[in-house]
């Protein structure tokens, strides 16, 4: 990558089609786990206008309502009344399918010894990658943490702003000078009414400006400048959002889930998805490894990449890539990070206890991560945002 270059990444509010579609799968996920943390589950969505398609397939003693989850999702993101979608009376299509014990295998990761973890191996083909940098305090782009930063913010502002549909998307373009972010180059909000002339655009753009792009800028030392430009609804009124505009679907948006396109990411849907998917728990391990070299001050930027073969326990490839910015050579970097962390799936699981997770959190673990990114989350105590093997690293 050229040194000098601008970047801009995108993210979407929680009532996003696509993000609702994603939490609406997790919460499912987190269901399962709450009841029976052994659970095997697979949920996806897809929605549009007024109709909302789940498919669920489980191995699991749990008993969950796929419908009244995908309700109460609905109903939390404040899609009632005339906002382009009814939680109580759009149509709910479901899919439910039970694999069985004797299809897939339920493993109590907690309780395995070497021998044992060597055993479980991966179910699928996957490549993985975590990255992390300096831009932030939570090791992200800055590109994509400020347009989360400002997607939380048009969601909070619903509450006031009455007048505004769930629905939203923020993009930031940050201007990078020898790879060091320098200024904010411009910033894109979409914010969706949902009532066609209801404010007006001058009133909607006035009321994005202070309460959400202001808000958002405040305690921050990156602000706009004069010559920032700012872009609210640049192609006119958004209405109503949500379904009726456009369709949703689960896992598609896995850039706003990772680095915002910065940095690679596996293509893999993350949501929907227990902890034996190597997919999504490779993810995480990937990020904790990547994090914590950025955090050891062994490099500026990392990205780690591991590839997982089918029925292998470990993966076939741990590659480290710093991009020039690191203390010691990649291949060096790769064999410390293979020798400090443990990425077989088995050990993955079991490292960060991601089956007990939904209980310990009140039964909402997975849904939490379906919007505003399932990386850099300070807002989130998420152990693989832990920097908590760094002295081993250093060694």
């Amino acid at each position: 990558m050229h040194p000098n270059f601008v970047f801009s990444s995108e993210s979407v509010t929680a009532g996003h089609p696509d993000k609702l579609c994603d939490q609406i799968s997790d919460a499912i996920v987190d269901r399962h786990l709450h009841q029976d943390p052994l659970a095997r589950v697979a949920a996806e969505c897809a929605v549009s206008t007024s109709i909302l398609f789940v498919s669920v397939k489980s191995a699991s003693s749990a008993t969950v309502d796929a419908p009244a989850a995908a309700r109460e999702v609905l109903r939390e993101l404040r899609y009632v009344g005339d906002r382009g979608f009814d939680a109580r009376t759009c149509t709910i299509m479901t899919s439910l399918y039970d694999m069985g014990d004797e299809l897939v295998q339920r493993v109590n990761e907690d309780t395995l010894d070497e021998d044992a973890l060597e055993r479980i191996t991966a179910h699928d083909q996957a490549t993985v990658f975590g990255y992390a940098c300096g831009d932030t305090e939570v090791g992200l782009p800055l590109p994509i943490w400020l347009a989360h930063r400002l997607a939380r913010r048009l969601s909070e502002v619903q509450s006031e702003l009455d007048y505004l549909s769930p629905d939203g998307k923020t993009q930031v373009a940050v201007e990078y000078r020898d790879h060091q972010p320098m200024r904010i180059h411009g910033i894109s909000i979409l914010a969706c009414q949902h009532k066609r002339g209801r404010p007006t655009e001058s009133v909607l753009a006035n009321d994005v400006r202070e309460r959400v792009i202001e808000h958002a800028f405040k305690d921050l030392r990156w602000k706009p400048d004069a010559q920032t430009r700012i872009a609210i609804n640049p192609h006119g009124a958004q209405v109503p959002g949500g379904p009726t505009q456009h369709a949703g679907l689960t896992g598609r948006k896995t850039a706003v889930d990772s680095y915002g396109e910065f940095a690679r990411a596996g293509a893999a849907a993350l949501s929907g998805k227990d902890p034996s998917r190597i997919d999504r728990a490779g993810a995480y391990a990937a990020r904790h490894a990547a994090r914590h070299v950025v955090a050891a001050g062994l490099a500026q930027r990392c990205e780690v990449q591991l590839s997982y073969s089918i029925g292998l326990p470990r993966p076939v490839s741990v590659m480290v890539q710093t991009f020039g910015t690191g203390t010691l050579p990649d291949d060096v970097l790769a064999q410390r990070v293979s020798r400090v962390f443990d990425f077989r799936p088995a050990g993955i699981v079991r490292r960060f206890r991601l089956r007990a997770l939904p209980a310990q959190r009140a039964g909402v673990f997975y849904r939490n991560l379906a919007a505003y990114g399932q990386v850099g989350r300070a807002d989130l105590d998420l152990p693989w945002e832990r920097l908590d093997q760094l002295a081993q690293l250093r060694e």
